[in-house]
């Protein structure tokens, strides 16, 4: 059970995920959580960093869409900006909305990658279709009210997952 909670890697930010990397393990897609993935649950407008890591991922071939929970107006005002496509109210962990980034895409679950902040929704939602995981330090220490209740499940996960696995943070992919 505690399989499916398992990342396949732990990075401290998705900055450090390059598009020759990617290339080298056949990946060839990105879905991304926004909040506290990319920037902190309560900052509206993407930062340069998002902006130029998306461009030099997008100039590479890679494929990114993001893949939010979070209401349309949040995840928009976002994606607009970034000139990313985006699926707002993804009810993650559930499949349905993988699916249909997957087949926006054009992308297939053995060529993408999930990147999040949340064993209890991105890792479970992505290893649930097959995805390669990427769990990622959360941008901010607090969260919204919704999340916390995840956080408090988060923990008690990790805690079970490091007593039986190896389990650092790595700077790069």
């Amino acid at each position: 059970m505690l399989k499916q909670f398992s990342p396949d890697k732990m990075l401290d930010s998705p900055f450090g995920i390059r598009a020759e990397h990617l290339k080298k393990m056949g990946k060839t897609t990105i879905l991304t959580d926004l909040d506290n993935t990319l920037l902190a649950w309560d900052e509206m407008d993407a930062t340069h960093e998002i902006i130029n890591w998306f461009t030099l991922l997008e100039a590479s071939g890679i494929k990114v869409m993001i893949l939010s929970n979070n209401s349309v107006d949040r995840v928009e005002r976002v994606a607009k900006s970034t000139r990313i496509p985006f699926l707002a109210k993804a009810r993650k962990p559930l499949g349905k909305n993988f699916k249909k980034a997957l087949k926006e895409l054009d992308s297939t679950p053995e060529e993408t990658i999930m990147i999040g902040d949340q064993i209890m929704t991105d890792i479970f939602g992505g290893n649930r279709q097959k995805l390669y995981t990427i769990f990622v330090r959360p941008v901010k220490e607090t969260d919204g009210l919704a999340t916390k209740f995840n956080r408090f499940m988060e923990r008690i996960i990790l805690k079970r997952l490091s007593k039986k696995q190896k389990m650092e943070w790595e700077d790069s992919l």
